[in-house]
């Protein structure tokens, strides 16, 4: 497996946020929806609109894929570019190991 971590390091405001919601819910999301080996993908974010998106996919070809399919997405009715800031650091790294939930929880606490 590998992660795709993509970093937005200033603050963004309220109105900047709701367009980065809506682009990711209305734009992104369904473009990143049909690329094969993309396993999931999670959001962080904190109290001042700073934060991290991780992707995990099977494989790093995949996480190429998605950067092409969010690439080739052209900007909905109403979407202002000057509200919608690309990331400040993308990196792609390996996974060296997963822990499975069910499988931790499964040995236990111990004694």
């Amino acid at each position: 497996m590998y992660a795709h971590l993509v970093w937005f390091d200033q603050p963004r405001n309220g109105t900047e946020l709701a367009a980065a919601d809506f682009a990711g819910a209305n734009r992104i999301g369904p473009a990143v929806a049909s690329v094969p080996g993309l396993l999931d993908y999670y959001e962080l974010r904190r109290a001042d609109g700073s934060g991290l998106v991780i992707g995990i996919a099977e494989t790093e070809q995949a996480l190429h894929e998605v950067r092409a399919a969010i690439l080739a997405t052209e900007l909905l009715p109403g979407e202002d570019p000057a509200l919608l800031p690309g990331p400040d650091r993308v990196e792609i790294c390996p996974v060296l190991t997963h822990h499975d939930r069910a499988a931790i929880y499964a040995q236990g606490v111990p004694s």
